[in-house]
Formats: structure tokens, sequence, C-alpha cells
């Protein structure tokens, strides 16, 4: 009978041993992660700027990062998409601006300054096809009139819409509350990568923002290289989701979204493409839902071929290669034309710039 409390004391004294480890681990975990971030930080510091211009309203200010060795950076359009006088400053450094191109659809704005210093520190790109759900990010940027700060958070989601306004491409919800004079700051992996910019807010900020992904901006700035300004491609299809068998579902990986029409003379009527066709792929974008043709619509560019999957009731999977033509809508923006004439961007929730 006395090796019962003999018994009990062992368990006690085992559990508690047990739970200080679960503690400690759970305090190195945790400082692991915040040096992680400290390293992260003061890497990348020194590559993140602050935006100084003033457009009709007044002055403005907000954020942008270096991309490149040669003084080409990012920040977001609400900050140098129409704004003039802009000035980039690096620590004690102040250097004038030169607007390379603005994309109002997707929220960014493409800045230049001569490379006074040639070892000026850049941002890695990342990729943020790599994230998931609750990955680890953060920013780095120039909140209200507070000196360069990190923020860290996860990834809640990957959008196409907020409040019923649709984005340009899905976006990534990153759970990081954000301050006036953030707009257009890095969002990064946990690697020190840029995987987006910071385009819009949610609930004036407080609760997260949404962050444009970098091959997005990579897309725009890869369209002002090759053509001297940004030029969304189009096919002109006209869709909606079928109602299919059980049978044909599985045929088509899940995808319901069904060819019902063409724009007359659009680059997809005379690809082959047929109405009634399945949409299965765009490019390397899987086609599930009518967001998905959206957002692989994106980055298309015009001259350049596209194979389109689908799948045709008695041929099965077919792939036709397609010749994406400019969009006969899209404002054509340059360093020149200054976008006097944009229209709607992404969310109508834009991460404003400081004033």
């Amino acid at each position: 009978m006395r090796a019962l409390p003999l018994i009990a004391a062992v368990t006690s004294a085992l559990t508690f041993v047990f739970t200080l480890g679960q503690k400690n681990a759970r305090a190195q975990n945790a400082d692991a992660l915040s040096q992680q971030v400290q390293t992260i930080f003061n890497r990348c510091k020194n590559a993140v700027v602050k935006i100084e211009a003033s457009d009709e309203h007044g002055d403005l200010s907000g954020t942008g990062f270096f991309i490149d060795p040669n003084g080409t950076l990012y920040t977001c359009f609400s900050v140098g998409g129409e704004s003039r006088d802009i000035v980039v400053c690096n620590g004690e450094r102040k250097y004038p601006a030169t607007r390379l191109a603005a994309d109002p659809r997707s929220g960014i704005a493409i800045l230049k300054v001569d490379a006074h210093n040639v070892n000026q520190p850049f941002l890695p790109i990342g990729k943020s096809r790599e994230l998931r759900v609750a990955s680890m990010v953060m920013t780095i940027a120039y909140p209200m009139d507070f000196p360069v700060t990190p923020n860290v958070g996860c990834v809640g989601g990957f959008e196409m819409r907020s409040g019923g306004f649709f984005f340009a491409t899905t976006h990534i919800r990153a759970n990081v509350p954000v301050q006036r004079g953030e707009g257009g700051a890095p969002l990064l992996n946990m690697n020190g990568e840029a995987v987006g910019v910071l385009v819009s807010s949610m609930d004036g900020g407080s609760s997260g923002c949404f962050a444009l992904p970098i091959e997005a901006a990579e897309k725009v700035r890869k369209d002002f290289m090759r053509f001297g300004e940004v030029r969304p491609g189009w096919l002109g299809i006209k869709f909606n989701t079928a109602s299919l068998t059980s049978e044909i579902s599985r045929e088509t990986d899940g995808s319901t979204v069904e060819i019902e029409d063409f724009v007359e003379n659009a680059p997809a009527a005379k690809s082959g493409l047929e109405k009634g066709d399945v949409l299965l792929a765009v490019g390397s974008t899987e086609i599930k839902t009518p967001d998905d043709v959206l957002n692989a619509a994106f980055y298309l560019t015009p001259g350049d071929e596209v194979p389109i999957t689908i799948w045709r009731e008695g041929s099965g999977k077919m792939t036709f290669n397609v010749q994406p033509g400019d969009h006969p809508d899209a404002p054509r923006h340059t360093a020149a034309n200054p976008l006097r004439s944009a229209v709607p961007t992404m969310s109508g929730l834009p991460l404003k710039a400081n004033r």
C-alpha cells in the first residue's frame, strides 16, 4: 500500500520535469524566431527607403525598396503612381527619383534613382507561390514619422476580392497590422526575400493588409523593360460556370469554367477553341473557378503565345497555343503619360501614404 504514494510522487515529479521541458522548448523556439527576425531586419533594412513626394492634395510619404543595385525600386501606386517631386530617403541621404512606370490595376509604381552608390543594397526576389496559409512573413517599413521598423505576422489567405471589389490578380492577405506610411513596403519571407509589395489595407490597416505578389510586380517591370510601357494581354473569352455531370467533372479535374462565347475578332476566337470547351489551364495556372481565369489573365503578355488546355466533349483534353493581344480597354501608361486617366485599381482600399 505504501507504494502508491511513491508512485504518485514519481509521476508528479516526471510531470513537472516534462512541463518544464516544454516551457524551455517554447522559450528556445521564441528566442530562435526573434533572432531570425532580427537577422533579416538587420540584413534588409538598408534596402528599404522612405519616399517623400507631393500631389494635388499636398505632401505625402511612404515606403519603397530597391530590387537591383542600379537604383530601381518598387513602391505602391498611392505613393509613386501620380505624385511629383519624388525623393528617396536612405538614411541621411536623399536622392531625386524618376517614375519609370506605374500600374493602377496592380497598385504599384516603379521608380529609379541614379546609382550614386554602386554598393546599394537591394532585396533578393523570392517566390510568393511557395507561401502557404500560416506561413510566417514580415514587413520592413517607415510608419508615420518613425524610423525604419520591422513587423511580423503570417499569411491569412490568398484573395481575388475584398469588400465587393476585385483585385487584378490574386493577392496575399497578410495578418500584419500596418500604419500610414507603410504603403509600398516589402513583404518578406523568412529567408529575407521579397515576396510581395504592400498595396492595400484591411479595416484601416489594424487587422492586416493585402500584398501584390512579387511575380505580378515583376510582370509589370518586364513589360516596361520590353515595351517601355505596361501592356496587359487579352484573349477575349467569355465564360460561365457550367453544370457538369460527376463523370465529366472527373474528366475536367474539377473545373467548371466553360467557354460561353468569344469577343468578335478576339485572339481566342481564332485559336481553335470552341464554345462549350471547359478550361483546365491557362499557361501554368490550373483553372478550377472563374477567379483562376482572372488571375491567369494578369500574367498574359501581348504577342507571347500561351498554352491553353481544355476538355472538349467527344475529344477529351486538348491544348491550343494562343497569342494574346493588347487589351482594347487598357490605358497605355508610360513615364511620359502620368496616368491622369487611371481607373479602378484593385480594391478600393488603398494603403494610404502618410500625409
